[in-house]
């Protein structure tokens, strides 16, 4: 395992990627996919397989026309987004770019793709730990972001946020202090 020291580094750069990516909110997977796809010029497709045994549980696939993320269909929704996450990530970081041609968990996934076709596979059993841990990460990085969006985007959307409920709890709101109510309200407090 690395120091702490050593993973500042890899936490500014992940993080500096992250807070560059256009994330729709609220968060949507099919909204995200459509806008990188449309940044980075080229199809993404996100296809769900059947889990096989002794294969990785993601695979980005790379041919000269698409990018396409396998996931596994027999799984949760949640832990199929982070899977299509982590995928993502490897495109976001370049790691396509230097990973092996073709693997066996391509032949087995996408028998009808020629392997000839197939530029990179990308498994987790393909590539180095460190673009392992920098995927993860990113992956993750995403995730927080987006919720940290959804969350502020329903306090603006909500009449009271947080910070407006608890102002509200001490001042009052401001249809308590219009004119033609002022004078109801002072009666009431004397009574």
């Amino acid at each position: 395992m690395r120091s702490g020291r050593s993973h500042k580094p890899l936490w500014q750069r992940c993080r500096r990627l992250v807070d560059g990516l256009d994330l729709p909110t609220p968060f949507d997977m099919d909204e995200f996919i459509g806008r990188l796809a449309r940044t980075r010029g080229r199809p993404i497709d996100l296809m769900p397989v059947a889990a096989r045994p002794h294969l990785p549980c993601g695979l980005l696939v790379t041919t000269d026309r698409a990018d396409r993320i396998l996931y596994p269909a027999d799984t949760t929704p949640l832990h199929q987004q982070h899977i299509q996450l982590h995928e993502v990530a490897h495109l976001l970081c370049g790691h396509h770019e230097t990973s092996p041609a073709a693997s066996s968990a391509a032949t087995v996934l996408l028998p009808h793709l020629p392997a000839s076709l197939v530029q990179r596979v990308l498994g987790r059993t393909v590539y180095t730990e460190p673009q392992e841990e920098e995927a993860e990460l990113v992956a993750s990085l995403i995730l927080h972001r987006a919720a940290e969006l959804d969350r502020a985007d329903a306090a603006r959307r909500s009449s009271t946020g947080p910070e407006e409920a608890r102002l509200r709890s001490l001042f009052g709101s401001p249809e308590q202090r219009l004119p033609g109510r002022r004078a109801a309200r002072r009666r009431s407090w004397r009574a």
